[in-house]
């Protein structure tokens, strides 16, 4: 799984640039590159503040539990757009 991958989708789909979400956890936005290249490996404190940070807990632990993430970010957009969210 590409844990990169879903860390950038969680920052990109809250709308925060790399040095935003970096002062929010207090690291500098290198960091947040290499984590969202894989080129560094994140610690479950650091998963847990950027689940919080950018208000990705679904897709977080779709990740941790093996599921997909993309299935999950699909099935809730298609759910804001039937009840108009």
């Amino acid at each position: 799984m590409d844990v990169g991958a879903v860390l950038k989708a969680a920052r990109k789909r809250k709308g925060l640039s790399q040095e935003l979400l970096a002062e929010k956890l207090y690291m500098p936005r290198s960091t947040i590159s290499k984590l969202e290249n894989n080129k560094q490996i994140i610690d479950v404190p650091t998963f847990v503040q950027w689940a919080k940070h950018t208000n990705a807990q679904d897709i977080m632990i779709a990740t941790l539990i093996g599921i997909d993430p993309n299935t999950i970010t699909q099935g809730l957009e298609m759910i804001a757009r039937l009840f108009g969210g």
